[in-house]
C-alpha cells in the first residue's frame, strides 16, 4: 500500500508521496498513479527527498534555449523527485513548488515557513505567506532572441526548463489545442518544450494557456506563467507586476528588476489522502 496525497495548484495536480516505494521504478509509478482512468490522476508525482542525495542542475542552455543539467554542490533544506505524468523528469514546476512547499511544511520536514529547494533547475526559494499563499522565488529568466519556429514567431525563455512564448490575439485555448503539440516536440527544441499561448489584456494582466512537455494542456504552469510575464515585460507589453489568467485561476507574477529574479504566488490546495495499492 501507498501512503499519498492529492494536492492542485490552480487546477495543475499532483500526487504527492512522503518517500518512494522499495524498490519501485519512479518512472512506471507516476505513470500508473497519474494515469486518470486506471490510477489516481494528476499531472505530475513528487516526493521529497534530501538535499543532499544528488546535484542540483545548473541554469546553462543551449541556442535552442532548453536547459543543460549538469550535477552541483548544494546547501538546501530540502529537494525532491518531480516526474511528469509520462514518466519523465522536469527540472521545475511552479505550481508544483507550491504544493511541495505547503506539504512539507504542514508534515513537519522542514519546520521553518521559508526555505530552500534544491532542483534540476537550481535553488527555488519558496514561502509560505501568512494568508496560505505560496510566494516562489522562481530564480532568473533567461530569455533568449524571438525566433520563428513552424511558422510561429516566439521568444524561448528559460526558467531552468524550456519555454517558447507566442503572443496572440486569438483564443489560446483552441490554439494551444492546435498547434501545442506539433511545437512542444519540434526538432528546433531538442529536449522539446513547453509552449505558451499568450493574449495581453492590460498592462497588469495577461491571458495563458499552455501546452506542457510531457503532459499537454493543463489547467496552469507556474514556470511558463513566469516566462509569459517575463516575455511580456522584456517587449514592453505589461509592467512588472502582471496577473496572469490561466484555465485553472489567476496566479501573481513580479519582477521586480529585469535581469534579477522573479516570484510567483498563488494558492496550493489538499484534494484528499488515500492507500493506493
Amino acid at each position: 500500500m501507498i501512503k499519498l496525497t492529492k494536492m492542485q495548484g490552480l487546477g495543475n495536480d499532483f500526487v504527492i508521496l512522503d518517500a518512494p516505494p522499495a524498490g519501485a521504478d519512479l518512472s512506471e509509478l507516476a505513470k500508473k498513479l497519474c494515469d486518470r482512468h486506471f490510477g489516481v490522476g494528476a499531472d505530475g508525482m513528487i516526493i521529497p527527498r534530501a538535499a543532499g542525495a544528488a546535484g542540483v542542475g545548473l541554469r546553462e542552455q543551449d541556442k535552442q534555449g532548453s536547459t543543460i543539467s549538469r550535477g552541483a554542490a548544494v546547501d538546501a533544506d530540502i529537494s525532491w523527485y518531480f516526474y511528469n505524468s509520462d514518466g519523465t523528469t522536469a527540472q521545475m514546476c511552479g505550481n508544483g513548488m507550491r504544493c511541495f512547499a505547503k506539504y512539507v511544511f504542514d508534515k513537519g520536514i522542514v519546520d521553518k515557513k521559508s526555505f530552500s529547494v534544491a532542483t534540476e533547475a537550481g535553488i527555488i526559494k519558496p514561502e509560505i505567506l501568512d494568508n496560505g499563499l505560496v510566494r516562489v522565488n522562481m530564480g532568473t529568466p533567461v530569455l533568449q532572441e524571438k525566433t520563428t519556429v513552424n511558422g510561429f514567431e516566439g521568444t524561448p525563455v528559460s526558467m531552468g526548463n524550456p519555454h517558447f512564448v507566442i503572443f496572440t490575439t486569438d483564443d489560446t485555448l483552441e490554439m494551444a489545442k492546435k498547434y501545442g503539440p506539433e511545437l512542444e516536440s519540434h526538432p528546433y527544441f531538442p529536449q522539446k518544450t513547453n509552449v505558451e499561448f499568450v493574449k495581453i489584456l492590460s498592462r497588469t494582466e495577461i491571458e495563458m494557456c499552455v501546452y506542457e512537455r510531457g503532459c499537454g494542456i493543463t489547467l496552469a504552469c507556474g514556470t511558463g506563467a513566469c516566462a509569459s510575464a517575463a516575455a511580456g515585460v522584456t517587449k514592453g507589453l505589461t509592467d512588472n507586476n502582471v496577473t496572469v489568467h490561466l484555465l485553472g485561476g489567476a496566479a501573481q507574477v513580479e519582477w521586480p528588476r529585469t535581469g534579477g529574479d522573479i516570484f510567483l504566488t498563488g494558492p496550493a490546495e489538499y484534494v484528499f489522502t488515500a492507500n493506493y495499492g
